[in-house]
């Protein structure tokens, strides 16, 4: 049987082979080929003169690679028709679709689909309200009871949805089919020894050193909300508190620096950079606190990785954030005072308890454990499919 999947995610081609940022890699794309005979991506795709560190593999046996254009600009709006063909002509080839969205490519797959009924499974990733409302521009915010109002309706009326979240997702675009809660994050089984030598960090530490505190996001896209956390150092560093902020994340410091220097915090600034994914749990070990400040995601990776090493962490009122952590480590979207209240409330004793609070909450983002559900999940709908 042929599937075809559709999503927005850009592939990088080289010669033949395609690459992917991570979020489809080559593990992920094969969660598929093990339950369907084919897998057809309709992606957009990049042309590349080499691979980076940054860029895993993604060409797998029995998946092939067609290439959507980008229509999502004023510039290129006159490319959506021939996108359009592109995916109406492989869905008619097919045996079914999934569509993971919020994406523009998912919702013109999900409408040809209806239109000659073939079955589909929708995985929703991430709220396109929260995506669009916090974007930035005043489009943004125009186009974001539109596509709230499309995707609630798809979700509605899907036969099988996969959320990437346990409560929030469900809540805000429920179905009327059948649906499993499932991480899109899935993490290696996390080492006791690790939580191990995080309660001993934390005994060992000296009053006297900087309290680090950490975030993992891309540092020039101001949703991801790092600026309310240096706002919130300025204040600390007034109440006399001893603290620094280890920004991790490609893009421009520009934004996040003249903040700091604006609010006098830039020698308690380190920016350091775009950091490889096999450096990143040491990245974790190194940081005393973890804070996930974003006004838009869905189930945040980096801060389920920052849990599986024993971080003490707060995050904001976001998306699926409020499932990982107990509620007194939550703060509202954007509040520099609820950011330095949570802050303070830690002391030797609460970041011990949180520490193995969130290694336990964790392991339930291990593979295995994921894949294992996802893959009954996936073959009851193949299942259904064959039946009918």
């Amino acid at each position: 049987m042929k599937v075809v999947f559709a999503h927005d995610h850009v592939f990088f081609r080289l010669g033949n082979s395609y690459y992917s940022n991570g979020g489809l890699s080559a593990e992920v794309l094969s969660r598929y080929t093990r339950i369907f005979d084919e897998l057809v991506l309709l992606t957009r795709q990049q042309t590349i003169n080499c691979t980076g560190e940054k860029l895993t593999e993604a060409t797998i046996p029995r998946t092939r690679f067609v290439d959507i254009p980008n229509f999502k600009s004023i510039r290129t709006f006159s490319l959506k028709r021939e996108a359009s063909k592109r995916v109406m002509r492989e869905i008619d080839k097919c045996d079914f679709v999934i569509a993971r969205l919020p994406s523009s490519i998912g919702n013109i797959a999900l409408k040809h689909a209806i239109k000659v009924r073939k079955p589909f499974l929708v995985e929703l990733v991430g709220c396109p309200w929260d995506a669009l409302w916090h974007y930035g521009s005043l489009l943004g915010k125009l186009l974001a009871p539109f596509a709230y109002s499309k995707t609630k309706k798809l979700v509605r009326n899907s036969k099988f949805v996969i959320y990437v979240s346990n409560e929030f997702l469900q809540r805000r675009y429920p179905t009327k089919g059948r649906s499993i809660g499932c991480s899109n994050v899935s993490i290696p089984e996390p080492d006791e020894k690790v939580l191990q030598n995080r309660l001993e960090k934390l005994h060992s530490r000296d009053k006297r050193d900087s309290l680090i505190l950490g975030t993992a996001a891309a540092v020039e896209v101001k949703y991801k909300g790092q600026q309310y956390v240096i706002r919130a150092l300025a204040k600390l560093t007034e109440l006399g508190y001893n603290m620094e902020y280890h920004l991790a994340g490609s893009g421009s410091r520009e934004f996040l620096s003249s903040v700091a220097k604006k609010f006098g915090v830039m020698d308690k600034v380190k920016f350091v950079g775009s950091v490889p994914r096999e450096k990143i749990l040491d990245y974790f070990d190194s940081i005393d606190i973890y804070i996930q400040p974003s006004k838009q995601e869905g189930l945040p990776r980096a801060l389920i990785e920052a849990m599986s090493r024993g971080c003490p962490a707060i995050g904001s009122l976001t998306g699926g954030i409020p499932e990982l952590l107990d509620s007194e480590f939550i703060f509202r979207n954007g509040s520099v005072s609820d950011i330095v209240r949570k802050i303070r409330s830690f002391d030797m004793g609460n970041m011990e308890q949180q520490a193995k609070i969130n290694f336990e909450k964790a392991k339930e983002y291990h593979r295995d454990v994921l894949e294992k559900r996802r893959e009954s999940f996936l073959t009851e709908f193949k299942r259904s499919i064959e039946e009918f």
